[in-house]
C-alpha cells in the first residue's frame, strides 16, 4: 500500500508540472471544474475544435492546448520496435529544410535527479516500471506540447505508443501489478481525452525482432545489455497488433508502413522513395 501511494503521489505531482508548464499562474484567475473533478486555473488553457480524423478515439472536440501553440504544423510519429532504425530515419529527415526532428528524451529517462529510472526498470519491471512510464508519459506529453518551429514535425515514437505497446507489454508479461496498470491507465486516458495531442501520420518501421536484436547487440547501450531476444518479440507482436491488424488500441493517425529489415544504403533509400508519401501528411 505504502508503494501504491508513492505511485499516486507521483502522478499527481506530474499533473501539477504539466499545467505548471502549460499555464499561466493560477492565483491570477478563478478556478474552472473539468472532467473527473479535477480544478484547472482559468484562462491558463484554451479549448479548441479539434482537426477530426475518422477511424480515432483521440481527436474529440474541445480538448485543452498549450497557449501559442500552432496547431497548422503536421505531426509524424516514427514508430518501430527498439533498434528498428527510428533514429536514422530521423537524421535523415533532419537534413530536409522545414522539417523539425525530436528525438526520444532518453536522456532525461536517464537521468532524473540523478537516478536512472530506465535502468531500474530493466532490472526489476515489477518495481519500476510505473515509475518509469509515468515519466516516459510526461516527456512525451512535454514533447507533444511543445511550440512548434516548422511546418513538419517528426517525432521518433509518441505518447500513444508509449501506453499501447511499452505499458502494455509490462502489464501482459506479467510484470506490473494490476493496480499500477489500471493507474497509468487512468492517467493516459485523462491526457488523452482532455488535451489536444495531434498526430497527422504514424511512419512503421517494421522489423523482424531477430534483426532488432542484432542491431543492439552492436550498438552496445548499457541499458540494453540484458534485452532478450523474447522481449523484441512481445514489442513486435504489440507493434503488429496495433499498427497492422489494427486489433489493440485505436489509431491516432493514418500508418504507413516501410520494412526495414534492410542495411543502412538501402534503408535511406527507402526513406527518399517514401519521401513524399511522408511529406503529404503536411497537406491533410
Amino acid at each position: 500500500m505504502l508503494v501504491a501511494a508513492g505511485h499516486v503521489r507521483l502522478l499527481f505531482r506530474c499533473v501539477r508540472h504539466v499545467f505548471a508548464k502549460y499555464a499561466v499562474a493560477p492565483s491570477l484567475f478563478g478556478a474552472v471544474r473539468h472532467n473527473r473533478g479535477i480544478e484547472l486555473p482559468a484562462g491558463s488553457v484554451r479549448r479548441i475544435q479539434s482537426r477530426a480524423r475518422s477511424g480515432t478515439q483521440h481527436f474529440t472536440t474541445g480538448k485543452l492546448v498549450r497557449n501559442g501553440v500552432d496547431n497548422k504544423a503536421a505531426v509524424i510519429c516514427i514508430e518501430g520496435n527498439i533498434a528498428s532504425g527510428k533514429t536514422t530515419c530521423l537524421e535523415y529527415f533532419s537534413k530536409t529544410s522545414n522539417i523539425e526532428v525530436l528525438t526520444e528524451p532518453v536522456s532525461k529517462w536517464r537521468n532524473v535527479r540523478g537516478h536512472n529510472p530506465l535502468a531500474l526498470m530493466y532490472q526489476d519491471p515489477e518495481r519500476w516500471g510505473i515509475t518509469l512510464q509515468t515519466y516516459v508519459q510526461l516527456t512525451l506529453l512535454d514533447r507533444h506540447m511543445l511550440a512548434r518551429s516548422s511546418p513538419v514535425r517528426m517525432m521518433e515514437r509518441s505518447i500513444f505508443s508509449a501506453k499501447y505497446i511499452f505499458v502494455e507489454n509490462l502489464f501482459k508479461s506479467g510484470k506490473m501489478p494490476e493496480v499500477d496498470y489500471a493507474v497509468l491507465s487512468e492517467w493516459f486516458d485523462w491526457l488523452t481525452t482532455n488535451i489536444s495531442i495531434p498526430v497527422d501520420l504514424i511512419v512503421y518501421l517494421q522489423t523482424s525482432p531477430q534483426t532488432c536484436h542484432e542491431r543492439l547487440e552492436q550498438r552496445c547501450r548499457e541499458e540494453e545489455k540484458v534485452i532478450p531476444l523474447e522481449y523484441l518479440e512481445s514489442i513486435h507482436q504489440l507493434y503488429e497488433d496495433w499498427l497492422i491488424k489494427q486489433s489493440s488500441s485505436p489509431l491516432p493517425a493514418p500508418v504507413l508502413v516501410i520494412p526495414a529489415d534492410y542495411d543502412l544504403q538501402k534503408m535511406l533509400h527507402q526513406y527518399e522513395e517514401n519521401r513524399d508519401k511522408i511529406l503529404a501528411a503536411n497537406n491533410l
